[in-house]
């Protein structure tokens, strides 16, 4: 570990022991054992274990205890991606961010050009400066070089790969429906591969990213075994959504997000 990642590191450790005197609890990322994964870290634990490496959202961590606890407070390192996922959470009316309390840390610049994102520092800022933001070159090019037909036969390239291990949904800090249609045996006959193309992968990317749920954290795509360029379609759909919306994923505490409110009217 470098030196600045190692100073980085402490100063997080030191604003979650700050905080924890306060708060009933700090969701962060443990290693232990040479695993990592989201921890819930309480007054006297040892934080010598908090790590900040790999990046993991941890958001729906979040809202998976304040749906158990409601009545709790809890503090959680967040990253802009974090940060964007709790308020869109709270726009989507699971959880109270009453309840929540960030903080941010900056990602660095390599770490917003790896991610090609636009907003990589929190606005709840503790740890970290802020970084410029970083531009999609990717979906310029892609939209730039390739007509409709040439980008649907790319996406059924790309999904003829899925092995349908539902990694991308179960990674994702914005699915929290209890029902999955994904797995609705309507739209994806069960134990057959390949995957009915493109029933089965719009819905997973209708139901985020089309339904202004994506905050760019690139958890899907991490996730896939396959390498599927899910942050690509799904960053198609949300420059679409912008440009009917006027919406930001995230970026923004809203009472209701604009396809939500349309299907209210409905």
């Amino acid at each position: 570990m470098t030196d600045t990642k190692q100073t980085v590191l402490g100063q997080v450790r030191e604003a979650v022991a700050a905080r924890l005197e306060e708060l009933d609890g700090v969701v962060a990322l443990a290693e232990r054992h040479g695993n990592v994964a989201p921890q819930l870290f309480t007054a006297g634990d040892d934080l010598s274990t908090l790590v900040l490496e790999p990046r993991y959202p941890l958001a729906l961590t979040v809202h998976h205890l304040l749906k158990r606890h409601p009545e709790v407070r809890l503090g959680v390192v967040a990253r802009a991606c974090d940060e964007r996922s709790l308020v869109e959470l709270a726009n989507w009316q699971q959880i109270d961010l009453d309840h929540v309390e960030i903080i941010g840390l900056a990602c660095t610049a390599e770490e917003a050009l790896e991610c090609r994102c636009a907003q990589p520092a929190p606005e709840h800022l503790v740890v970290g400066e802020a970084v410029p933001a970083a531009a999609n070159t990717i979906l310029a090019e892609f939209l730039a070089a390739n007509t409709r037909e040439e980008r649907m036969a790319f996406w059924q390239r790309q999904f003829a790969k899925c092995i349908k291990c539902y990694g991308c949904r179960d990674v994702c800090p914005l699915c929290f429906c209890e029902q999955c249609a994904m797995e609705d045996p309507t739209w994806g006959s069960r134990g057959r591969l390949p995957v009915s193309f493109p029933t089965f992968h719009v819905i997973k990317a209708l139901h985020t990213a089309g339904a202004g749920k994506c905050v760019e954290c690139h958890a899907c795509e991490d996730a896939c075994p396959a390498d599927i360029p899910l942050s690509l379609l799904y960053a198609v759909l949300r420059q679409d959504l912008q440009g009917t919306f006027g919406y930001q994923t995230g970026m923004e505490r809203v009472d209701h997000p604009p396809v939500f409110l349309k299907a209210q009217e409905a």
